[in-house]
């Protein structure tokens, strides 16, 4: 088969595609025929060195959606010819910049007829991750109201998706291009990340229950700043190792939790991804695939992905 792999450490260049042989599943694995994988920024983090690849070569890609090819003589719940979508690869096993890949079970769900194959690359880590932020960690309630920072990107976009279809108030933030499209996903109030009084307006959009923060060392201050007493702030990323308080006595004041979670660390990754194809089948959410590439562009993909501003997100095809 036809895979991205990479054999040190270093920039885009180090990511090569070679023939490699096609993978067998073991009895608990299932093979899928990749048809198309998202591009994520945790992609690029054995690349990059930032953690240790489990082996060289190593082929990057935490999502896939594509075909069954076999199972294993252990696996039930999926059989040879099912459309599947599915997450969490790429880091303690090969990825999915291929033309075939091994998953679990546990790290896959059907896709819904109708929702294409790069629709459900482009939904998987980045629901999952926008799942498990509102549902399970925050515990976002319809009648609450939810601030999503970044709605335009990744899991913001879904997560604006989500929340919305959860019946919460949600308010967001991007840039003025972007946020135009926000309104359509479910949004009901977005700002302007960039203006100067963006405390006072997130304060007059109405005191968030839950925040959703992607950037947890730029706002943290300013969640403690307008959120409701008693919110939950979950944080996903960060741009810098450092991230805290500068004067915790708002977060104090409003007693505020704070959820820190990554979402390689999904208890069963296949119940989540089964409620996103439910969403997914009826509508309510709809993945933006802003840009595609091909396994030979792979390292512009991750380029992208790191530098470039998109709305929605970067698949590659294959």
């Amino acid at each position: 088969m036809r895979a991205v792999r990479f054999r040190e450490t270093g920039g885009e260049d180090v990511l090569q595609v070679e023939d490699a042989p096609t993978p067998t599943p073991d009895p608990d694995e299932v093979l899928v025929r990749v048809a198309a994988a998202g591009v994520n920024p945790v992609d690029t983090y054995g690349r990059r060195g930032k953690r240790e690849p489990p082996a060289f070569p190593m082929t990057p890609g935490a999502d896939l959606a594509g075909v069954v090819e076999s199972v294993g003589a252990n696996v039930t719940d999926f059989g040879e010819g099912d459309r599947v979508f599915g997450t969490g690869l790429g880091r303690t096993q090969q990825g999915t910049y291929a033309e075939y890949a091994v998953a679990r079970p546990d790290q896959l769900a059907r896709l819904p007829e109708g929702v294409s194959y790069a629709e459900g690359a482009a939904v998987a880590l980045v629901g999952v991750t926008a799942w498990r932020a509102l549902v399970d960690h925050a515990g976002l309630d319809p009648a609450e109201t939810c601030l999503i920072h970044g709605g335009s990107g990744g899991v913001g976009h879904v997560a604006v998706q989500i929340a919305d279809a959860a019946g919460a108030t949600v308010v967001t933030t991007a840039n003025d291009e972007y946020g135009r499209s926000l309104p359509d996903l479910g949004a009901d109030v977005v700002l302007d990340y960039a203006r100067d009084d963006l405390e006072a307006a997130l304060v007059a959009a109405g005191r968030p229950d839950v925040i959703l923060d992607h950037r947890l060392d730029e706002y943290l201050d300013l969640d403690a700043a307008v959120a409701a007493q008693g919110a939950r702030v979950v944080g996903i990323g960060n741009t810098t190792p450092d991230a805290g308080f500068a004067d915790v006595t708002a977060a104090r004041r409003a007693e505020l939790t704070v959820s820190l979670m990554s979402m390689f660390n999904t208890p069963d990754i296949s119940a989540v991804l089964e409620r996103l194809a439910r969403l997914l089948s009826s509508g309510r959410l709809a993945p933006e695939v802003s840009r595609t590439y091909d396994l030979d562009e792979a390292g512009a993909a991750q380029d992208a992905v790191l530098h470039d501003s998109v709305f929605g997100k970067i698949v590659i095809t294959v």
